[in-house]
């Protein structure tokens, strides 16, 4: 069974053409090389397979082609084009969770998924976050600052002091604890 099916990838860096059309298979549990002197493309290949250069052509990851992320993050569509290193970086945190996607976790850690983001772009990175846990069944260990954020997430949280688990219980009930609520969540 293929866990990985190249077709047709092409790829550049800028007008210089890269990749012309490579097709190849890598089946679940084996171990494939890709062998070549050097310049012939096989760093390319592995940078064309996490969208670190401009490419074209399809990649399926375990029977699913990788596009399906879009669903997701529909403006990694729009710049699928770009290479990751130029994102911005809402738009790498967006990568980052569709490539641990790729493997079809049954756990994802995350930690400060929030950090340096507008709140308008956490809100909907939380939101697909939970739209991941609840469509794939991914459970998630979420480390944050943004406490009100995580406990709007969370089902059930921990709050940990000086190495200390100091306080546990479901999100809404440490969202109601009035020391919470003054220490963490500002009313």
């Amino acid at each position: 069974m293929a866990l990985l099916e190249v077709k047709g990838l092409h790829a550049a860096y800028g007008q210089t053409r890269v990749l012309h059309g490579l097709d190849f298979v890598l089946e679940q549990g084996s171990i494939t090389a890709l062998l070549g002197a050097n310049g012939a493309g096989k760093t390319t290949t592995l940078r064309s397979l996490c969208a670190m250069v401009k490419t074209q052509g399809e990649v399926s990851f375990d029977g699913r082609r990788i596009e399906r992320m879009f669903g997701y993050f529909p403006r990694l569509r729009e710049r699928r084009r770009q290479q990751a290193g130029t994102l911005s970086g809402g738009e790498q945190q967006m990568l980052a969770v569709s490539r641990a996607l790729m493997l079809a976790p049954k756990l994802m850690l995350l930690d400060e998924p929030s950090f340096g983001l507008a709140p308008l772009l956490v809100r909907e990175l939380f939101g697909i976050l939970r739209a991941i846990n609840q469509r794939e069944h991914v459970s998630m260990l979420l480390v944050e600052q943004n406490a009100a954020m995580a406990l709007d997430l969370a089902d059930h949280a921990y709050l940990i002091e000086t190495g200390r688990v100091v306080l546990q219980g479901s999100s809404n009930d440490l969202k109601s604890n009035d020391s919470v609520r003054r220490s963490y969540l500002g009313y």
